[in-house]
């Protein structure tokens, strides 16, 4: 029996979350930006709650088309708000598509969303060694840092919590614990893409 993070319980969703993408480092700014939505739906909520709406998500957002997202207006947002699919919060919805026009922007600052958020951790993912789940920071100097600047530029649902959540489910951070059969798989991955 593989012994996992803790937090993976007993959801066959969470456990496959957990097994096959949390901590994988992700480089494809369509993920990156379904990330950053779902990370920001999730507020108040359990990351199960947005598992379990991922695939509604998908389809309510167009498949998080950063540009699709970023043209709509309040038809768009009263559609969305009517999707029993989704979490139906106004604010969550607008927050998504003004965040949708905040990545257009840094894609043509940066060349790619990519190349922006991994800036962060100096584009190479952390590897941490926490042996209990209570060791685990809620935030970092770097999410402090990323929640900051995309505040800035004008990113809602992105503070320093939300951002270290991000950075853990995207792989910036290896945050499995030593003890988890992933920690080590994600490790070598890691140092084979970097060798």
């Amino acid at each position: 029996m593989k012994t996992r993070c803790a937090w993976a319980g007993t959801d066959p969703l969470y456990i496959a979350y957990h097994d096959d993408e949390w901590g994988v480092p992700v480089h494809d700014d369509r993920h990156l930006f379904e990330m950053l939505v779902l990370e920001g739906a999730q507020a108040g909520l359990s990351w199960l709650t947005i598992l379990r709406k991922r695939e509604a998500y998908r389809r309510a957002f167009a498949n998080f088309d950063a540009e699709t997202v970023a043209a709509w207006s309040e038809p768009e947002v009263q559609r969305l708000l009517a999707d029993a699919g989704i979490v139906r919060n106004r604010l969550k919805i607008e927050s998504a598509i003004r965040n949708a026009r905040g990545v257009l922007r840094i894609r043509e600052e940066f060349g790619s969303l990519d190349a922006y958020l991994w800036g962060f951790v100096d584009h190479r993912p952390r590897q941490n060694e926490w042996r209990a789940l209570s060791e685990v920071p809620a935030r970092t100097e770097q999410s402090d840092a990323m929640g900051k600047d995309l505040k800035r530029r004008g990113f809602n649902f992105v503070g320093s919590t939300i951002c270290y959540a991000f950075m853990q489910a995207v792989g910036m951070v290896n945050d499995h614990l030593t003890t988890c059969c992933r920690y080590d798989e994600i490790r070598q991955q890691v140092q084979q893409a970097s060798g």
